[in-house]
């Protein structure tokens, strides 16, 4: 075998390492990492998350760089379930990704009423589960997590009861559009507030799993937080 031959082995290798990869990113997987703590307790800083991306059907934000090219409507597009995990484009500015869980499909009715989420005019359902953060006195608790039912889908969310979004106005979900929230309600910025409804259009894929997890108390300038690299419960964990 000639060099030249070689050499374009090589290429051709590289090409094609190089194509699968954009194939499976743009249409199959794609992972995301959680840089706030909206979503606590379900998905915590430094989570290594993979995202579905035919889960909902395709449009212009699942391919890379975003180009228009794609149909107005979703391509093989689908509705997402109520209380789904999903990576979305924040619609004032589509070149940020944000992780949050779908609470209002298009007609549906939400609203906040002194921290209970009621949906249609029925109160979302929640009973305590554990607690996040012990407070300073025995049996006080700073950051309780619930257990909530919504529309058929279990999942744990954190309430404190601390929010200036613990009583909203009445939103009415637009045709074509997704109310999200944080499942970190008194930490979260979502459609109660700046982000609005968020079209069907901007989703990019559902949460699935968590792949892996680094320990906000790493440091890699910091030899002594090594041994924090890794939260090992993590790995391979579902996200509900």
């Amino acid at each position: 075998m000639s060099k030249s031959e070689g050499l374009w082995g090589h290429i051709r290798t590289i090409f094609w390492g190089v194509l699968i990869a954009l194939v499976i990113r743009s249409f199959l997987l794609q992972p995301f990492t959680i840089p706030s703590g909206s979503m606590i307790p379900t998905l915590l800083v430094g989570d290594y998350v993979i995202v579905s991306k035919f889960s909902y059907g395709f449009s212009r934000y699942s391919l890379p760089f975003s180009p228009d090219i794609m149909p107005e409507d979703r391509l093989l597009g689908t509705m997402p379930s109520h209380g789904d995990v999903v990576v979305f484009r924040l619609p004032s500015n589509t070149n940020i990704d944000y992780i949050k869980r779908v609470i209002g499909l298009p007609g549906d009715r939400v609203q906040m009423r002194d921290g209970t989420l009621f949906v249609n005019g029925v109160a979302v359902q929640k009973a305590f589960d554990s607690c996040y953060e012990p407070g300073i006195a025995e049996n006080l608790c700073r950051s309780p997590i619930f257990k909530e039912e919504l529309r058929g889908s279990s999942h744990l969310m954190m309430d404190t009861h601390r929010s200036r979004a613990d009583n909203t106005r009445e939103f009415l979900v637009p045709s074509n559009h997704l109310f999200f929230m944080g499942d970190n309600r008194d930490n979260s910025e979502d459609s109660r507030l700046s982000v609005g409804f968020v079209p069907i259009e901007n989703l990019v894929g559902r949460a699935e799993l968590v792949l892996f997890s680094i320990d906000e108390r790493f440091s890699l300038f910091d030899p002594s937080s090594y041994v924090y690299l890794f939260r090992w419960g993590r790995f391979f964990e579902r996200v509900e």
